[in-house]
């Protein structure tokens, strides 16, 4: 599904990932975990193409590596950053409708997966209405979720998406990705996090970043990260 090939990337001139070699499955539910600064936000982004990069990033067997940013969302890519960027004066289902309109979805196809946020995630059905400016640090974390399930059909990357959320909105996040990965065993999940703890029990597998290098780790072995 997602090769990284002796891979390096950089922002700027400084070099922040080194010698990527790995591959994720379709249909894995990854965590990459990684002290802040440790470059889990680089790789998520390189992914979609916003990073200078060497060496090969393959996505279905097909090399991505120039494959301009605007172009790779259309490969069913989905990416929620941690600080959400929602369009203010949107509201939150103009948000959520956003990048199916970019990627030129026509009304059936965007429907279907409208349909498919809201069975995921249906507080934001309740919420379409509201300005997103208006929504809660937690609330905006479910939209940005629910925006990156419009594109995210074979790949979904969220970037620290428990940082912040009080509990019953952590639990709620979490119940959420559940049910996606029972409405779909085919998608394939990459979520970061500092904390491994929050990620215990729901990932199959765990990736660590440090110094810019990805090992094979488990979620017990790194709680001190």
């Amino acid at each position: 599904m997602l090769r990284f090939d002796r891979l390096d990337a950089a922002i700027g001139k400084i070099t922040i990932l080194r010698g990527l070699d790995f591959s994720i499955d379709a249909a894995e539910t990854v965590a990459l975990i990684g002290r802040n600064g440790a470059g889990k936000t680089t790789l998520l982004r390189t992914v979609m193409g916003f990073t200078r990069t060497t060496g090969r990033l393959l996505f279905d067997d097909r090399d991505i590596t120039s494959v301009e940013p605007p172009r790779r969302p259309a490969l069913g890519i989905g990416y929620a950053p941690e600080d959400r960027r929602l369009f203010s004066a949107f509201t939150v289902g103009e948000n959520i409708l956003l990048p199916a309109q970019v990627a030129g979805l026509d009304a059936a196809e965007t429907q279907r997966r409208l349909d498919r946020v809201y069975t995921i995630l249906p507080e934001l059905r309740d919420m379409a209405d509201r300005p997103a400016g208006n929504v809660s640090g937690g609330q905006g974390k479910m939209v940005a979720l629910g925006r990156a399930l419009m594109l995210g059909t074979r790949l979904l990357m969220l970037d620290e998406p428990f940082q912040g959320l009080a509990p019953a909105l952590a639990a709620r996040y979490a119940e959420a990705l559940r049910a996606l990965r029972d409405a779909d065993r085919t998608v394939t999940l990459i979520i970061t996090e500092s904390n491994p703890a929050l990620l215990r029990g729901f990932a199959s597998r765990t990736l660590v970043i440090e110094r810019g290098e990805v090992t094979e780790g488990a979620l017990e072995a790194e709680r001190t990260h």
